[in-house]
């Protein structure tokens, strides 16, 4: 009989992610497309999408090997080759481009129990997460239910000791609940990064037990009394910026030497990394930037986990994106944040153990391996400076308010987007908006595509000095009911985008075998590139317990668009390169307007 409490209970009886079939995505690809192309443009990709789902195309001969995969023993979803590829598969940085934060709280159960005090704190959130650690070894974290369905819980066990490997042509992943490393981890430290230097420290005692949170403390504090500022081309943690197939093969000559090799070993199996900054961030604006990028040297953004705590005790995360989504890191942390360190303690059995064990990470570094470092280190540090951020807050609306006026809170954030890009940007672009469809098993994400013929027409509208308020007022709620209607089709599984790419996938991984390897025109279709070219990118994360959510952008004309979207207030974080930065200043401007406009109209009716 299934224990309902258990963490991984439902996660087999999960129903599948839907395969949708290639009938459906074409007509859905069409319709989505449409309002971003021109008439020549769509004509061109609706004989491509034919062209490629002819019978006997290439189209059928893919899905029908999506089919066969689907149904294989052992396989949870038609998804679970896409997911590796989609993440595992970039080649670029995973530092700032692909990594996101979240920006927590400073007045949570766990912050308040310790002040502010730098490595008290950080000791508090080692507590709550070695507590959250154990009991998810016991299958004590609760499965989640949302709207009376079970969610699944897989992505839980990415949260600890999970580090991603570089490879060439794929990155792969060193990770526990896998063949290679069955069961929980065993692992028993964390790595502490202070100055650049890296440090190894036991969390759990010698019978496993948690070290009590003023001994982490304690810990913490004579690692920092320790470390004299590494060089630039000793912090071994920039290599970590590099582009993947460039990483590999540094990391490749870096394990030659056994000391290193060793090395690796204690970074990839820890538990998670505690960054302690050696400064007090001016303003929150500066703080996320350093939760999104900080200074190299003093990260390792390969591992799943990396608690960012700086000198005045505020905090918060870096995560690396293959295996963990923000659903399951928001869990994770409203677990962490919502509980004092003594109640954390309590529930995992600390104890008083005296100082824990430390020592630091070492590597032996060549010349050459000092230049790769070196270059590391000065090629991200550019790459950052070319990234511009802005936060933006409304700490009078939030949710609520939205509802009181009749819309979906997305939808009316959304609305905004669209209306502030189109008056800063002159141009309605493609835009994307993750939706969580976790209700499925191994589920994580499905990719909307905003702009709807209801956008156009509502954004047309409201700079239309002819259109009167009723009408303005029409074109917004026929708008939103658009939005609403299309991210249930995402909640559904009913989106074409992630079906038509993973066919594309499959020619690659098993193209020759199929007999499918002629190029698709579809894939150079104005559809195809126009619609997946972003101008915005879109993620929100709703939880109380964390000021601002965050990731970079992800075109050299995007802006990436985080925000956290809760009942009082609604607060977003903004990234674009700096070449196009005035842009996003005047879309941030631009959105100020657009939420007073759309509150003003709504009210009056």
């Amino acid at each position: 009989m299934t224990d309902p409490d258990r963490t991984f209970a439902f996660d087999d009886q999960l129903p599948r992610v839907p395969l949708p079939t290639l009938e459906a995505s074409r007509a859905r690809f069409l319709e989505w497309c449409a309002p971003l192309l021109t008439d020549d443009e769509f004509a061109q990709t609706e004989r491509a999408l034919a062209d490629l789902l002819r019978p006997e195309g290439p189209g059928r001969k893919l899905h029908a090997d999506l089919v066969r995969f689907d149904a294989t023993p052992g396989v949870g979803s038609w998804l679970d080759e896409f997911w590796p590829s989609r993440y595992l598969g970039r080649r670029d940085r995973i530092a700032l481009n692909a990594n996101f934060f979240f920006l927590f709280r400073d007045d949570t159960p766990l912050a308040g129990s310790t002040g502010v005090e730098q490595a008290q704190r950080a000791a508090a959130i080692v507590t709550a997460a070695v507590d959250y650690k154990l009991l998810l070894d016991a299958e004590r974290i609760p499965p989640i239910l949302q709207r009376g369905q079970h969610l699944s819980m897989a992505q839980n066990k990415y949260l600890f000791s999970e580090t991603r490997i570089p490879g060439d042509p794929q990155d792969t992943v060193r990770v526990p609940y896998s063949d290679e490393w069955p069961g929980p981890s065993t692992a028993r430290h964390i790595l502490v990064l202070f100055h650049g230097n890296i440090f190894r420290m036991d969390v759990l005692g010698p019978d496993a037990s948690p070290y009590a949170t003023d001994d982490l403390a304690d810990g913490l504090r004579a690692i920092m009394k320790t470390a004299r500022p590494a060089a630039a081309d000793g912090s071994v943690g920039h290599l970590t910026t590099l582009a993947r197939a460039e990483w590999a093969g540094v990391r490749a000559r870096l394990r030659a030497e056994p000391v290193n090799a060793a090395a690796l070993d204690v970074i990839e199996t820890a538990l998670f990394c505690v960054c302690l900054e050696d400064f007090a961030p001016r303003d929150t604006q500066q703080a996320c930037d350093h939760l999104l990028h900080g200074d190299s040297g003093n990260r390792w953004f390969d591992k799943a986990v990396s608690f960012i705590v700086f000198a005045d005790g505020s905090a918060g995360i870096n995560v690396e994106h293959c295996g963990l989504d923000g659903t399951t890191i928001l869990s994770f942390v409203d677990n962490l944040l919502e509980t004092s360190a003594a109640e954390h303690a309590g529930s995992s059995g600390a104890q008083a153990q005296g100082l824990p064990p430390f020592e630091p990470v070492e590597f032996t570094l060549d010349p050459v391996m000092r230049g790769e470092i070196a270059g590391a280190a000065a090629a991200f540090e550019a790459f950052a400076q070319a990234n511009a951020t802005q936060a933006v807050s409304f700490p009078d609306f939030g949710a609520e308010q939205a509802k009181s006026l009749g819309l979906s809170p997305d939808a009316f954030a959304q609305l905004s987007y669209q209306l502030a890009h189109r008056r800063s940007k002159g141009l309605t672009g493609a835009t994307y908006e993750s939706i969580a469809t976790r209700q499925y098993r191994n589920g994580r994400t499905e990719a909307m595509r905003v702009v709807t013929p209801q956008i156009l027409e509502f954004v047309a509208a409201m700079d239309d000095p002819a259109a009167s308020p009723d009408t303005r007022r029409e074109k917004i709620r026929a708008a939103a009911q658009a939005h609403v209607s299309r991210a249930k089709q995402c909640q559904l599984g009913d989106a074409p985008e992630q079906h038509l790419w993973e066919l594309q996938w499959i020619q690659r991984r098993r193209g020759e075998a199929l007999g499918v390897t002629d190029p698709m025109p579809f894939y150079d279709s104005p559809g195809w590139l126009i619609t997946r070219d972003d101008y915005l990118s879109t993620s929100s994360a709703p939880s109380a317990n964390i000021q601002y959510f965050g990731f970079g952008c992800t075109s050299p004309k995007c802006i990436g668009v985080a925000y956290v979207l809760l009942p009082d207030r609604w607060n977003l974080y903004l990234a674009t390169p700096t070449s196009v930065a005035a842009e996003m200043h005047k879309f941030a401007d631009q959105l100020r307007v657009a939420v007073g406009e759309l509150r003003e109209l709504l009210a009056d009716s």
